[in-house]
């Protein structure tokens, strides 16, 4: 029977220079003749294995005899350096592109064919964006809570949603400067967390986390509260990229994952979204589903963006089958 992986420690780690002053942190465990996979975080700026700040993750999902599980802190969060915290650390060098060419450059550090990707939420998007632009460096593909970036999903998340959220959505609104409120509130947000004025920051991120702790605060089966519980300086990382990627929409053309899907032609993949998902609705697995042939959409019906036993059971049956040990 297929056994996922307890949080190992790696057999090997490292810093990887990938220019622009900016080193990835890196780690693999499991089984070194195994199967590739990496496990590519979300948020943007959530940091990997550790979630950015020394917490390990709860459980893992890879069976350690059969998968080489590779993962990663993408730029400016996690273990990477130089941290997003600092606000003397600049952004213009963390980008979609950039973290697209990190994760081929670590592939090739690590003398890596193929590999499997594995990941949810900005993840997500991250694993298609890469996929599409080196097919044939990927053999499979498994994601959890779809999430494509376009500009729909962004503004439903940080205004749309708000209609069933009223309350926790009119403070993450009014937490801004009054001339800000009726505009663009993730731009808005940005500014702030790139004030001087260290208060400034803090406020801001806190006030981001708490409305999208709202946004999850249902799932009973899931993580409620997963956002805000970090370190200051993991939490200040997270959001301030966070609202970097967001009002910047990703550096991805509208609705460009679903336009080029036809680039995963012959890459089997799973679809693992949940159901009861306010912050990403079913939508955009659907629409990508449809785009791409070789993909399965599994809907978890009592799962919402965290998960649920379902969606995790879910995960291990993928990875299982993808693995060979079905």
């Amino acid at each position: 029977m297929y056994q996922p992986s307890p949080l190992a420690e790696p057999y090997a780690r490292g810093l990887l220079d990938v220019g622009d002053g900016n080193q990835i942190y890196w780690e693999t465990h499991g089984n070194p003749d195994g199967k590739a996979v990496l496990s590519v975080h979300g948020g943007p700026g959530a940091g990997g294995r550790r979630s950015g700040g020394g917490r390990p993750r709860r459980g893992g999902v890879f069976d350690p005899e059969v998968y080489r599980v590779v993962e990663f802190d993408q730029r400016g969060c996690g273990e990477s350096r130089p941290h997003a915290s600092d606000p003397a650390v600049g952004l213009e060098h963390n980008t979609t592109e950039h973290l697209i060419a990190d994760m081929e450059r670590l592939r090739e550090h690590l003398g890596i064919e193929r590999w499997l990707l594995y990941g949810g939420s900005w993840g997500s998007t991250l694993i298609l964006a890469y996929a599409q632009r080196h097919p044939e460096r990927v053999s499979e593909i498994v994601v959890i809570s779809v999430f494509t970036a376009r500009p729909e999903e962004t503004d439903w998340l940080y205004h749309g949603v708000g209609r069933l959220l009223p309350g926790p959505w009119e403070a993450f609104r009014d937490a801004l400067p009054a001339a800000d409120r009726n505009g663009n509130l993730v731009a808005a947000y940005d500014r702030l967390l790139n004030s001087p004025d260290e208060a400034v920051r803090f406020k801001a991120a806190r006030d981001w986390c708490t409305w999208e702790d709202a946004v999850i605060a249902h799932e009973a089966l899931g993580n409620p509260g997963s956002y805000s519980d970090r370190p200051d300086d993991a939490l200040l990382a997270f959001v301030r990229i966070c609202a970097h990627y967001f009002a910047n929409n990703a550096w991805l053309e509208d609705g460009q994952l679903l336009r080029d899907a036809h680039r995963l032609a012959g890459i089997p993949g799973v679809l693992i979204h949940g159901r009861l998902d306010l912050g990403c609705p079913l939508k955009a697995p659907w629409e990508l589903a449809k785009a791409w042939p070789d993909a399965e959409l599994k809907v978890i019906d009592d799962s919402g963006h965290t998960g649920s036993p379902a969606m995790r059971q879910a995960t291990l049956e993928a990875l299982a089958r993808f693995g060979g040990k079905e």
